[in-house]
């Protein structure tokens, strides 16, 4: 790699908005906020909305779509099709 353009790559720990889970990886993203990690070293925080401790394909949790309001939706818009 070349000297003097990438920037700096280092450990920051991520944290699951929606569930409070934390891990410790490396990255080349900072922030402004610290977090004490357990093995007592501070490291840069960064929030994120979702990982795999909160995705639903991991979870297993589903949302529910309400399928039949968005077909009448669609046929109040463009009618039914003429056969």
């Amino acid at each position: 790699m070349k000297p003097g353009i990438h920037p700096p790559y280092g450990p920051v720990v991520y944290r699951d908005a929606s569930t409070g889970d934390q891990f410790l990886t490396r990255s080349t993203e900072t922030s402004s906020e610290t977090v004490e990690w357990t093995d007592g070293r501070t490291y840069p925080l960064i929030k994120v909305d979702m990982t795999s401790a909160s995705h639903p394909f991991w979870t297993g949790n589903s949302r529910v779509l309400d399928a039949a309001g968005q077909v009448e939706k669609f046929r109040r818009r463009f009618g039914e099709r003429q056969r």
